[in-house]
């Protein structure tokens, strides 16, 4: 239990260093900012589209008041009137006026899939017909589902088996917990669709219930919150309802990206987390792998590195995949997969070390075993590298910037380097 205990911390931190490091707060701000803008054009759209079916007349309004009960705080009821007053008026529009909000919906999803992309380190996202078909069924098609889910939870409601006398046992409660229910699946369809990666649906599942019962516990505070400390009100007045709104969206948006990061940190096995192998090993550890696969003609996947026995994160590997594609060592064959396409007796080790985007630390230890036949000589010669750059620039920069060389400058000199007054320049040779 105690090893459980510090796993779990240690998860948690990792998680949080994470949020950090992906600017979590500053992209819940410019979602915010988005679905300010966004939110009545994405009304506008379920409810034209809905209206366009005779049978969901009317739905579109009572999945309104169902949201707002449900899924936003007891200030949503000022916002509510607002926000049903500027759709009616945005249903005047002309078709040019239409199309406009279509865009600023559209807008928001990119910058939805961009933060998610930016969370699993996606450096490719969705682009030409995939894209727009995507973008185009959530906004096309996602109303009408929704609608005729709506329209058939309705139904069934209205049988005498569920809220008649004679009520089935349990399902008053099942009703009650609709929402929570709803919220999971909704946050488990957007991890396991929206990044432009293949996502585990357990790991999805597992955010989806997290971020759902989170969701839950902060609309319950933050109801609270209105409700026993209305000092905003005293500053804001009848406009308070508006700046409370903002907050509860980008709070909202704070439990979804973190909810991502939980998605995608499950993919880094805790013994990954802790060995924390310096990039360049993993490096070479992939380029043995894809050699070894290229002498049998076969392609190399994810999968297959974990099978070697390196559980890589997804994002690591789609890091150093494209370092790879940059240097011309590997391209992507048609089924997804990556083979080499040059021959590494013409790539040599100190190219790979100038290039390398991730240089190791100084004080970055290597680790005393590694199962790999090349390890033992490439950990002496990069602790020969370390030792010698110590030597040769040891010194501090005051004295490389004021000519005082000392034993630094006989150092260079003993290992045949040019010294400092040597490397000088005059005003005529410059």
């Amino acid at each position: 239990m105690p090893q459980r205990i510090d796993d779990l911390v240690e998860f948690c931190r990792f998680l949080l260093q994470r949020f950090l490091a992906d600017r979590g707060p500053q992209s819940a701000a410019a979602l915010t900012y988005t679905t300010l803008f966004a939110v009545v054009p994405m009304m506008t759209v379920t409810f034209a589209m809905l209206s366009a079916i005779p049978a969901f007349q009317g739905v579109g309004e009572q999945i309104q008041m169902y949201i707002f009960s449900n899924f936003i705080p007891s200030t949503g009821a000022t916002i509510q009137q607002y926000l049903v007053a500027f759709t009616d008026q945005a249903r005047q529009l002309t078709w040019f006026g239409v199309g406009f909000l279509m865009a600023t919906a559209l807008m928001m999803l990119l910058t939805i899939e961009k933060a998610f992309n930016a969370i699993w380190r996606v450096r490719q996202p969705r682009r030409g017909m995939s894209s727009f078909l995507l973008y185009w069924a959530i906004l096309s098609l996602g109303p009408l589902l929704l609608g005729a889910a709506f329209a058939m939870s309705t139904y069934i409601t209205s049988l005498s088996l569920i809220s008649g006398p004679d009520a089935l046992l349990g399902v008053g409660i099942l009703l009650k917990a609709m929402p929570l229910i709803l919220s999971i699946a909704a946050f488990t369809l957007i991890y396991a669709a929206v990044p432009n990666t293949r996502v585990s649906l357990r790991h999805a599942l597992v955010g989806g219930v997290f971020t759902a019962v989170l969701f839950e516990a902060a609309k319950q505070l933050f109801g609270l919150y209105v409700r026993f400390f209305p000092s905003y009100q005293l500053i804001y007045g009848a406009f308070a309802a508006v700046p409370l709104f903002l907050l509860w969206i980008y709070l909202s948006w704070m439990i979804v990206l973190f909810g991502a990061e939980l998605v995608c940190g499950q993919s880094s096995s805790q013994r990954w987390r802790r060995q924390s192998t310096p990039r360049l090993l993993v490096m070479l550890v992939l380029l043995r792998i894809l050699h070894e696969r290229q002498q049998s003609g076969r392609e190399v996947r994810l999968r297959d590195v974990h099978r070697s026995g390196w559980l890589l994160p997804q994002d690591e590997w789609d890091e150093i995949l494209e370092f790879f594609e940059r240097e011309r060592l590997v391209c992507r064959t048609g089924s997804s997969g990556w083979v080499l396409c040059r021959d590494l007796d013409h790539y040599s080790f100190d190219r790979l070390l100038r290039h390398n985007p991730w240089p190791m630390a100084g004080s970055q230890a290597l680790p005393e075993q590694l199962d790999e036949p090349w390890y033992p000589a490439v950990r002496q010669s990069l602790e020969l590298l370390r030792s010698e750059q110590t030597r040769l620039f040891g010194g501090s920069i005051a004295d490389w910037l004021q000519g005082e060389e000392g034993v630094s400058a006989a150092s260079r000199r003993k290992a045949g380097a040019p010294g400092v007054e040597s490397m000088r320049l005059s005003e005529d040779e410059r």
